[in-house]
């Protein structure tokens, strides 16, 4: 039976076997080599495929972090965890709701860059959902359906408001392996912000509508960001994994 790591590691050989020849040779080595990536909402470890078979070939050791989307305290633990096997500095990476890990995190001795692709940035302490109540709701959050604890999109909000730019045969695949999470998850809040410290990088997409494409740009300007804007749906890491790899590359390169 395959397992869920074994369906992520397949993904990734998939996506490795499809970049186009000699892209290795196209990208120097960044001075940070290890990276760590953490997923949000909705998704699994899987999501970042074209991105690490990229980083890959530019001679990163990358990792994937799979986060248990239970608390906010669990998720912090588990990519301590995977930081704690890094051999060196690291650059970490996250997408969505993943950037409240990036910003807890990101505060170890071991992280030289911090890089939010869509993602939540909060303050330390801050009430994130507060703060997004300042800018208008994006439509994803209507699309959020509960059994019991556990939270999840319904097909039609994931392939319209979350993958909305992929092909569709894509994004069903993605949502066949959406992870559920729990309410608690989303009560947590963090107690550092990495950014006021760390070089902080932010790719904003421009066409999301899981997180406004405004509050993105506050965060990202709030922490003094090197930022740029991808023209992209939420999940920017799949629809445009090149121009987020080159950021990342770049956040390895400063760091």
């Amino acid at each position: 039976m395959m397992t869920r790591r074994s369906f992520t590691s397949l993904l990734a050989a998939g996506a490795a076997a499809t970049l186009m020849p000699g892209f290795a040779r196209a990208q120097p080595t960044p001075a940070v080599r290890n990276i760590v990536l953490v997923h949000g909402l909705f998704a699994d470890g899987s999501c970042w495929t074209d991105v690490i078979a990229r980083l890959q070939a530019a001679g990163c050791n990358v990792t994937s972090v799979q986060n248990p989307l239970t608390t906010l305290e669990d998720a912090v633990a588990e990519t301590r965890r995977v930081l704690a096997r890094q051999d060196g500095p690291t650059v970490l990476v996250g997408h969505s709701f993943s950037g409240m890990i990036v910003t807890e995190v990101g505060v170890d001795p071991k992280v030289a860059a911090v890089v939010y692709v869509a993602a939540r940035a909060p303050d330390a302490g801050e009430d994130y959902p507060e703060l997004a109540k300042k800018f208008p709701t994006p439509p994803a959050t209507a699309g959020i359906v509960f059994d019991g604890d556990q939270g999840r999109l319904t097909e039609a909000a994931f392939l319209r408001d979350f993958a909305g730019d992929l092909p569709e045969a894509r994004a069903r695949v993605l949502y066949a392996v959406q992870q559920p999470f729990h309410k608690a998850l989303l009560s947590g809040k963090t107690e550092h912000a990495a950014w006021r410290s760390k070089p902080s990088f932010y790719a904003v997409s421009t066409q999301d509508r899981t997180i406004n494409p405004d509050l993105q740009r506050f965060m990202a300007r709030r922490m003094g960001a090197t930022t740029i804007e991808v023209d992209a749906s939420h999940v920017s890491l799949i629809s445009r994994p090149r121009e987020i790899t080159d950021l990342i590359v770049q956040a390895a390169a400063r760091g």
